[in-house]
């Protein structure tokens, strides 16, 4: 019934698109959607999520999970990250994949909500490590859309495989038009 609601939201209420298909037999995979310009692209992604009807998960900064809001974000699959220490976020994050046996990460390489001129890399390292895909999603708010790309092992060719990756969003506008990548 949820993910009745949400197909009625998404395509019918707000007109939007969906371009390729998220590939639900991956349990395990690294999601990296861009661009990453608001808030508002968090609660599109519950949407589609929901419209997918599929477990995704994400982490986010520490601060977000002290109440009085953090049983939401528990609650909508986020485990909290401490970026403020030298710790080795990538492995420990890998070695979630290890543990779980259904694991969808979803990042925003751009690791923030402003305007930057390259990527972080720690979503491609992840999936190296943790011998997953990644799988490329882009909220266009230009075309109404969200674009879902082929699941794509990360090679030893780290430039080669983010030229690919940019390529796929290239011309993709995000709610906030000027932070687009």
């Amino acid at each position: 019934m949820l993910q009745a609601l949400a197909k009625f939201i998404y395509f019918k209420l707000l007109g939007w698109k969906m371009e390729g298909v998220f590939p639900a037999y991956l349990k395990k995979c690294v999601i990296i959607v861009v661009p990453h310009t608001s808030w508002v692209d968090f609660f599109l992604g519950l949407l589609v999520r929901k419209v997918w009807n599929e477990e995704i998960n994400y982490v986010g900064k520490k601060s977000l999970f002290k109440p009085p809001f953090g049983w939401f974000f528990r609650w909508t699959g986020g485990a909290p990250v401490d970026r403020s220490t030298n710790s080795d976020t990538v492995s420990a994050t890998a070695e979630i994949f290890k543990k779980r046996e259904t694991f969808r990460l979803t990042l925003a390489p751009e690791g923030t909500r402003k305007k930057v001129s390259h990527w972080k890399s720690g979503f491609y390292y992840i999936a190296k490590m943790a011998e997953v895909p990644i799988v490329m999603v882009a909220f266009d708010f230009g075309k109404k859309q969200v674009k879902v790309s082929e699941p794509q092992y990360p090679t030893d060719d780290k430039q080669a495989d983010f030229r690919t990756y940019e390529a796929f969003f290239k011309g993709v506008v995000g709610f906030v038009r000027e932070y687009s990548y």
